[in-house]
């Protein structure tokens, strides 16, 4: 099945993360750091989910907990994991299951982020050391220079849009614009 890709704005809005352990701590820093409001719930939470303005709750996951919530990670067992994902199908909420890819029907990608630019690489979470080896491999391939990439492309839109320049020119306009960022640093 073929999946749609897409990213979220999270800052400010409440996602539950259902687990305690290592799993679960791996997911929340790229949870926090989108700026989502995180809430914990698990019998047992491990001492590194213990930040700052993330709500625990220390007992078994509830279908109540996903009131208000807009995404739904689980790093839990397959029951639990069973569980949260039917309560959440109820409420049309996405969820993520570590490791339980036919049971999830969201997939956090392997990551790369510089400079204002995030590539995602997914395997639909049947093949995660794939995309961790890809999202290397793509990493070293990004130029080193990326934020000038960025600042020239953010520079034009904003005077393409200005201008009405239609979408279909952008592209080789950033194309030749970018050639001539190589063109000064080989003349100077």
């Amino acid at each position: 099945m073929k999946t749609f890709p897409l990213f979220l704005k999270l800052a400010g809005r409440r996602v539950l993360l259902v687990g305690g352990g290592s799993v679960a701590a791996s997911k929340l820093s790229a949870l926090l750091e989108s700026g989502a409001c995180v809430t914990v719930v698990a019998p047992s939470i491990g001492t590194e989910l213990e930040r700052p303005g993330v709500e625990l709750l220390r007992r078994a996951f509830q279908p109540t907990d996903l009131i208000g919530c807009w995404f739904v990670v689980v790093a839990a067992t397959p029951a639990v994991a069973s569980e949260v994902a039917a309560a959440a199908a109820e409420r049309c909420i996405f969820v993520n299951a570590a490791d339980e890819a036919e049971i999830a029907n969201a997939y956090l990608g392997s990551v790369v982020r510089r400079a204002g630019v995030t590539v995602a690489i997914s395997t639909g979470g049947t093949a995660p050391a794939l995309a961790a080896l890809l999202r290397e491999a793509l990493e070293s391939l990004l130029p080193l220079d990326l934020d000038e990439w960025m600042a020239t492309a953010r520079r034009l839109r904003k005077s393409w849009r200005a201008e009405s320049v239609p979408m279909g020119l952008r592209r080789p306009l950033l194309l030749r614009a970018l050639d001539e960022l190589y063109a000064q640093r080989r003349s100077a």
